[in-house]
């Protein structure tokens, strides 16, 4: 067990778990390096959503690498934000990488207090020469995503797609973060079909699969025949509840396909996995630049669709080149999706 994890148990035994999960021995090549502790988002690990992804990624970089580092989880991760920062910094860390959105302000406030220790933040903007965020331009990919539903709506002949031009999206909680991805979705569907129902609902959890499950069985009755899962654990009960009622889910985050073959429109990706890499690798060769914010986004292969492995023989071939199509649009600046981190909320969001 190594200090952070004894640090955070004694935190609060009860509430706060540190899973050291795996500890990597450094190589030469690592020698001298601090180790990196990944502090797990909402849902935790076995999501089979964001937090897996972002800890597969981080276990290839330990291991291309040779530093040694650990997964940090806690069953309140944001309640516990301080006392997690504060843990790792007094620690024997030398890089903490956030997965927790909400964990900017707390960031901002710990890191000001050691300064030789460096801070990543996801998903959001903390402040401090020592601390770098990374901004996903989720709404882009979630753009096609809505673009997609709302032209498969209208597919006849397929028995999983009623006759009601409604689709559905379920968020995590209500926060910009999540609800970037929801406009980005709500925009494109209503580039396609501007009179398309995009139903909106909250599971306040993201590792509630019953609640996602129930949430999406009550959409499908209200006429949704597609429903868009931005809710990482939860979402795995709206991928079951699509293939129970012979609908579509959209994932998120990772490739969620395979989960329900078939049943599984598309996911809306999110290379996490990549970018946790990046930051590890560039800590480990003394070129992570802190201050700043790093975006990416489709242009930069950060996010986007899957490639249908299961469903392309659903989608009419006129479907794919016009989602291509409005890809290459965005890529070119020609397609804007709407950024409600960045510009707030547009006056058409709204939930129906």
């Amino acid at each position: 067990m190594n200090r952070l994890t004894r640090r955070l148990i004694t935190v609060s035994a009860v509430t706060a778990v540190a899973l050291a999960g795996a500890s990597f021995a450094p190589t030469a090549s690592a020698a001298g390096k601090k180790p990196v502790a990944l502090i797990i988002a909402q849902g935790g690990l076995g999501d089979q959503s964001y937090n897996d992804l972002a800890y597969a990624g981080f276990k290839q970089a330990l291991a291309s690498t040779g530093l040694s580092g650990s997964p940090v989880e806690s069953q309140d991760v944001v309640g516990q934000a301080n006392q997690i920062l504060e843990s790792a910094s007094k620690g024997d860390y030398g890089l903490a990488i956030s997965l927790e959105y909400t964990m900017a302000d707390p960031i901002t406030a710990v890191a000001s207090k050691y300064p030789n220790m460096l801070y990543a933040e996801i998903n959001n903007e903390a402040r401090g020469a020592n601390v770098v965020n990374v901004l996903f331009q989720e709404q882009e990919a979630s753009y096609l995503a809505g673009a997609l539903a709302a032209m498969m709506t209208t597919v006849k002949g397929n028995k999983k797609i009623n006759s009601d031009r409604v689709i559905g999206a379920i968020g995590g909680v209500k926060s910009a973060g999540i609800d970037k991805f929801i406009a980005g979705y709500m925009q494109g569907a209503k580039a396609v079909d501007p009179k398309i129902k995009v139903l909106i609902a909250y599971s306040n959890s993201f590792g509630d699969p019953a609640k996602g499950k129930q949430l999406a069985d009550a959409m499908f009755k209200r006429g949704a025949d597609i429903v868009y899962a931005i809710a990482g654990g939860t979402g795995t009960g709206v991928i079951q509840a699509a293939k129970a009622a012979n609908r579509y889910a959209i994932g998120v985050d990772t490739d969620q396909d395979g989960l329900a073959p078939g049943y599984v429109l598309t996911s809306m990706v999110k290379h996490v996995d990549v970018l946790v890499k990046r930051l590890v690798t560039d800590y480990a060769n003394d070129k992570l630049s802190a201050g700043r914010t790093i975006s990416v986004g489709i242009a930069d292969g950060a996010v986007g669709l899957t490639s249908f492995k299961y469903t392309k023989k659903d989608i009419p071939p006129a479907f794919l080149k016009r989602i291509a199509k409005m890809r290459q649009d965005i890529i070119d600046g020609n397609i804007n999706p709407w950024n409600v981190y960045i510009q707030g909320y547009p006056k058409w969001y709204k939930s129906a």
